[in-house]
């Protein structure tokens, strides 16, 4: 079975992104078509999703569901004019805090991801270019790396280290395992001073192998045999040299920055 989801919002939409797909993978069995629309913040803005919802509706024949974060009630109800099954994500928590705080909501705006503080704005962005500039062993200075993550090469270092940067303000390095480390089975002597920092990341080495498949079509690389090879060498490596690690394989990288947070008692609220 499948459905079609409409991800809305006033602002980026990645408030309503990130808890829909939350939301959306307790139901196996269901395949979900996803749409989102940003930045809905006028009248004639909503108009248009509201057309589109129903077109998908005269289409499939079934109620598109809308996962929406504005914020401007008139606004919510030109959408739901469509027949959408409507999911107001802040609903369920405006009327218990108005009744807490004894103040009654906004209704504002581009609120969610406003640059509200500057300091922690500043904060993002010297993180998100920290960790561009010592992406791979760019830059091999890691002294003031709030953490370094290591692991063959294509298991999830980079994203994982702009993540982490762009959402929580980490400065994280990230440092590719070569084939000379890996036959050495050795802790490369620029990462020893950093031990305590290091967390690595593995991937099944099939899944691998389809990664690098894309990048590197019919190369050594790419092969089957190269990937287990290599994540065997680096478990192995790890291991002896008491590093922490964790299979990305099936895991969100929302879920892999929680976990080095916790391992590391790394403390941050998304930005």
């Amino acid at each position: 079975m499948q459905r079609t989801v409409f991800y809305i919002s006033d602002s980026t939409g990645i408030t309503a992104e990130t808890i829909g797909n939350s939301i959306l993978t307790q139901f196996e069995g269901v395949t979900f078509d996803k749409h989102r629309l940003s930045f809905v913040d006028d009248a004639q803005k909503a108009e248009a999703a509201a057309v589109r919802i129903k077109t998908h509706y005269a289409q499939s024949g079934q109620r598109p569901i809308v996962i929406n974060t504005m914020a401007e009630p008139a606004l919510c109800d030109i959408v739901a004019a469509s027949g959408a099954l409507m999911m107001d994500v802040f609903a369920p928590f405006i009327g218990p805090l108005e009744d807490e705080l004894g103040a009654k909501r906004s209704g504002a705006v581009n609120r969610a991801h406003g640059m509200v503080d500057y300091g922690k704005y500043e904060a993002r962005i010297n993180a998100t270019n920290y960790a561009l500039s010592h992406d791979d062993g760019i830059d091999v200075d890691y002294a003031d790396a709030d953490l370094v993550l290591i692991g063959v090469s294509r298991s999830g270092k980079t994203p994982t280290c702009l993540y982490m940067a762009l959402h929580y303000g980490v400065s994280a390095a990230n440092y590719p395992l070569t084939e000379e480390d890996l036959d050495r089975l050795e802790l490369p002597a620029l990462l020893r001073p950093y031990k305590s920092r290091l967390f690595g990341l593995t991937i099944e080495p099939a899944r691998l192998a389809q990664i690098r498949e894309q990048r590197s079509p019919g190369s050594k690389y790419a092969t089957l045999k190269q990937c287990r090879w290599e994540l065997d060498q680096a478990a192995r490596l790890m291991r002896q040299s008491g590093i922490p690690s964790l299979n990305t394989t099936h895991v969100s990288i929302e879920e892999i920055a929680s976990k080095i947070f916790s391992r590391f008692g790394i403390e941050r609220t998304m930005f």
